[in-house]
């Protein structure tokens, strides 16, 4: 799996807004303690609210990696950034990134690298050998967050829900499985970049045996009802063999993400799908609640709809960012 040095110095580059820098403020947001400070070139107009340091003043303060915090469309890395990394290589930082473009692929950067015996850390992609799942039942408990879309909210819920077993001292870890996630644990794997046959079996690696009590959170990915990711999803999902499911949720959406032709399936036949589907390797399997992404409601109007939501499902309906997670800790 993927290890990275922490703490982090965050690189904001030229972001053209806040959403541009999603990657950084994800982590700024679950990982502040592993955080020195976030680096801004000229015209950037995102802002983590963290110091803004230099290279050099972060490094002396302890920062270990220059994590490349932007999500551009296309995921390239931009050549007015090229400096910036040559000269964090010189200062003995590793870098990592989550982009479509490898950092090795950076003219000169490899080799400046090599000579000062830093890491160039793409997230994305994998380069060891992965084992064919086994599905054999192992000790420990598994949470995995699922979806009736993409981009509903897998990571955060599953974040939510760690942040409060931490509070109330169960032992538990969140799993990344994506390129953020993996940023804010300092380890994981993107389980969209393992070949198909091994996926499965990837997330048998990063979910192992465990003590019988311990809970292993699962960020979750895709959606077994969307046509692009749902064979991701089913891999996860297997290889996880969860003992419980939550149902990520965003009602708002006009139809499946970048799908216009497909609708957003019905709660409870998603519920069964998932709960049919993750049978497969844990017979025990059941869904414990549901998360939804109320943002686009005031206050009373999300209310009401998770009421609705709750009394259909016949689980407990949240929204994390608003209510946190205690009620799904409860359901487990």
């Amino acid at each position: 799996m993927i290890q990275l040095a922490r703490p982090y110095l965050l690189f904001l580059g030229d972001a053209a807004d806040q959403l541009a820098a999603k990657t950084a403020v994800g982590v700024a947001q679950w990982r502040p303690e592993q955080c020195i400070g976030q680096l801004r070139l000229p015209d950037c107009h995102a802002d983590l609210g963290l110091p803004d340091q230099t290279l050099a003043e972060a490094r002396a303060a302890g920062a270990r990696t220059l994590i490349i915090g932007v999500a551009n469309r296309g995921g390239t890395i931009s050549d007015l950034w090229r400096e910036t990394f040559l000269q964090a290589t010189d200062l003995g930082y590793d870098l990592a990134s989550g982009l479509h473009t490898r950092l090795g692929t950076i003219p000169g950067l490899a080799d400046r690298a090599r000579a000062k015996g830093t890491r160039l850390v793409d997230a994305r992609f994998s380069d060891r050998a992965f084992p064919i799942a086994t599905g054999v039942k192992r000790p420990g408990k598994r949470l995995l967050t699922v979806g009736t879309d993409c981009s509903v909210g897998k990571m955060f819920t599953a974040l939510a829900i760690e942040r409060e077993m931490q509070a109330r001292g169960i032992a538990c870890t969140f799993r990344a499985t994506g390129q953020t996630g993996i940023f804010i644990a300092g380890t994981g794997i993107a389980v969209d970049a393992v070949v198909s046959d091994f996926l499965a079996g990837s997330v048998e690696v990063l979910t192992p045996a465990n003590h019988p009590e311990h809970w292993d959170l699962v960020e979750g990915q895709g959606s077994l009802f969307h046509a692009s990711y749902a064979g991701v999803s089913l891999g996860l999902m297997h290889g996880a063999q969860p003992d419980a499911l939550v149902l990520c949720h965003d009602p708002n959406r006009p139809h499946m993400r970048g799908l216009p032709e497909y609708q957003l399936p019905d709660l409870l036949d998603c519920i069964r799908l998932n709960e049919q589907c993750a049978r497969l390797t844990n017979p025990a399997c059941h869904t414990v609640g549901i998360a939804v992404n109320t943002s686009h409601l005031p206050e009373d109007r999300a209310s009401e709809l998770l009421k609705t939501i709750e009394s259909q499902a016949g689980l407990p309906a949240v929204d994390p960012l608003r209510q946190g997670a205690a009620r799904l800790v409860d359901a487990l």
